[in-house]
């Protein structure tokens, strides 16, 4: 009797890992249509990140976000996302399908990871990870990106970014500031 009840639970664990590998992971255009209704429900803006299994930057955005000290200033404003793209070979399955074309759309492919969109709840576009001269707008490809800010400019940069897509106090984007500037080796 016991031997048949392990062997069944087995079974179901098995099967379960081997569903739970088929299924796909939801398409880009369903993932934001998902934040936004709860954006729109929670009076928040969605904050989306590009990122990969691979990508050490992306943790430590993960890591800096999630910090204690600030996690809750980044979840009482924003409704936060993650699209998976350019996984290594072998784990192409587990990138979010449209991801890539999103970051075509907003002119942020061949950048590198993490880049990250900041969206209103209705998808107007607030902000992103580019660094672009003072005054360009969205439709100009930055220069580069600020991915996970560490150095002084880039953290600078993040912080406008949060400034005018939040409710944030001044308080509160010093706070991250700090969080975020010990990302810089060199801190």
């Amino acid at each position: 009797m016991k031997k048949s009840i392990f062997v069944s639970i087995i079974l179901v664990l098995f099967s379960t890992m081997l569903f739970a590998q088929a299924t796909p992971p939801p398409s880009a255009d369903q993932v934001l249509s998902e934040a936004m209704k709860q954006a729109t429900k929670e009076h928040k803006s969605v904050f989306i990140m590009f990122h990969a299994s691979w990508c050490g930057w992306c943790r430590k955005m993960d890591e800096s976000m999630n910090d204690p000290a600030i996690k809750a200033y980044f979840d009482n404003n924003y409704v936060i996302r993650h699209l998976t793209v350019t996984e290594s070979k072998g784990k192409e399955n587990l990138e979010n399908p449209g991801a890539a074309e999103l970051l075509k759309k907003y002119n942020s492919d061949g950048l590198g990871i993490p880049v990250w969109f900041i969206f209103d709840n209705k998808g107007k576009l607030l902000a992103d990870s580019h660094l672009r001269p003072e005054g360009t707008g969205f439709d100009v490809k930055g220069s580069g990106i600020i991915g996970c800010p560490a150095q002084k400019d880039e953290v600078d940069e993040f912080i406008k970014s949060l400034k005018k897509s939040s409710s944030l106090k001044e308080n509160e984007l010093a706070a991250i500031a700090v969080r975020f500037s010990k990302n810089n080796p060199g801190h």
